[in-house]
This record gives C-alpha cells, sequence and structure tokens, in this order.
C-alpha cells in the first residue's frame, strides 16, 4: 500500500546562485550552521553527497535524547533539488529499540527544490513530506510540533540561516 505524500513547504529568495546554496546543502557538515530546529549536533561524515544513494549520518539532539540519523539520499539533481530520508541511526530511535531496524527508512522525507530567479538569486523551498507519520501528531493545521517549535517555524528560521551564509 503507497503512502500518501503530507508535505509541509516554505519558500525563501535568497540573494545567491543556485550552485552557492547546492553545494552549502550537499554538505552535511554545513547542515548545522543553517539548522533551524536547533536539533543538528554535527555530521559524522567528512564527504559532499554526490548522487542518489549516498547516505550521511548526523548527530541529533531532541528532548533530552542524543542519538544518531542515517540519511539516504533519494533525490539529487545538482543545483536544483536534493532529498533525504532518515534512518534511526541507533536502536534508542526503532520501534521497541529494535537494533535490527537500524538503517531502515522511517519512510517520510526532508528536501530542498531550487528555482534560479535571474542571474543571482534563487527561491529556495524546504519541504517536510511526513508521509507514514499520523496525522494525529499534527496540530494547527498541518503543523507537527517538534520541541519547543513547529516544524514550519524550524524551516522557516532554517532558510533565514541559511541567506544569512550564502549572503555574507
Amino acid at each position: 500500500m503507497a503512502t500518501e505524500n503530507k508535505r509541509i513547504e516554505t519558500s525563501r529568495r535568497i540573494d545567491a546562485p543556485a550552485a552557492v546554496i547546492f553545494k552549502i546543502l550537499a554538505d552535511p557538515r554545513r547542515h548545522k550552521d543553517f539548522d533551524g530546529s536547533d536539533m543538528l549536533r554535527g555530521a559524522v561524515d567528512d564527504l559532499p553527497v554526490s548522487r542518489v544513494g549516498d547516505t550521511f549520518t548526523m548527530k541529533m539532539h531532541r528532548l533530552g535524547d542524543d542519538y544518531l540519523m542515517i540519511n539516504h539520499v533519494v533525490a539529487f539533481e545538482p543545483d536544483r533539488r536534493i532529498f533525504w530520508t532518515p534512518a534511526p541511526g541507533d536502536p534508542s530511535r526503532t520501534e521497541g529499540n529494535d537494533p535490527s531496524l537500524v538503517g531502515t527508512p522511517a519512510g517520510y522525507r526532508w528536501g530542498y527544490i531550487l528555482i534560479p530567479d535571474g542571474e543571482h538569486a534563487t527561491v529556495v523551498t524546504e519541504v517536510f513530506d511526513y508521509g507514514p507519520i499520523p496525522d494525529e501528531l499534527l496540530l494547527d493545521g498541518g503543523v507537527w510540533i517538534n520541541g519547543s517549535n513547529s516544524v514550519l517555524e524550524s524551516m522557516r528560521a532554517s532558510l533565514e540561516k541559511l541567506e544569512k551564509i550564502c549572503t555574507e
């Protein structure tokens, strides 16, 4: 049975070329720099993402718990789009603390779509496709509460931080 696409997304026009922005998005070491959720603690991996099928592991923290997430790259179009589906990186994030589920994608996706807007600007859309997450976890018309702020608020903060990085 196919999982229904359920998306939260937000966009921001950034005064930087798509290539500059994409280079940052494809480098997991930079994700902490523009994280609006304050959940990322850093990348485990040293290499940028370069194609579909790559994985990158992030150190995470949420509600007093440190854990790892393994991200499987599912879309990669240089300077246009990048998406990944997270998977638990340790048993504490699996159902029933089952070690056999480590690395199994959870079914939801994070990503970015870049659309050039003139020669030196890009409209960047951050997307959270929460397909398998039950609607009961959604509040306020589709804003899933994530710790102290909503996913949408975190996404807006991420794009604001990304803009500052790209325009400094």
